[in-house]
């Protein structure tokens, strides 16, 4: 199953290294990244692969997003499919 991460916060060293080791030890690959800092904010959106993730789908969530707490940013993970209905209503 295929999902969207999304990073968003004030830039700071290590934002893209802390997310990528946290899917990387739940069995997540990326499959596409695309980053960049507007101003003083970093934003990010990953296309991830979490067909063989070693956690659930929910418990990848809320890693995430604590995560994100511990550093001051949002991080959110959604299913690819919110994504495709979204474009066919």
């Amino acid at each position: 199953m295929k999902a969207i991460v999304t990073v968003i916060g004030k830039d700071q060293v290590g934002i893209i290294a802390a997310v990528c080791a946290l899917l990387s030890e739940k069995n997540v690959n990326v499959l596409d990244i695309s980053q960049t800092v507007l101003q003083e904010y970093f934003t990010m959106i990953m296309l991830v692969d979490a067909s063989q993730a070693t956690v659930p789908f929910a418990r990848l969530r809320e890693d995430l997003a604590e995560a994100g707490k511990e550093r001051n940013l949002d991080i959110r993970i959604q299913r690819e499919d919110i994504f495709n209905a979204m474009h066919r209503i």
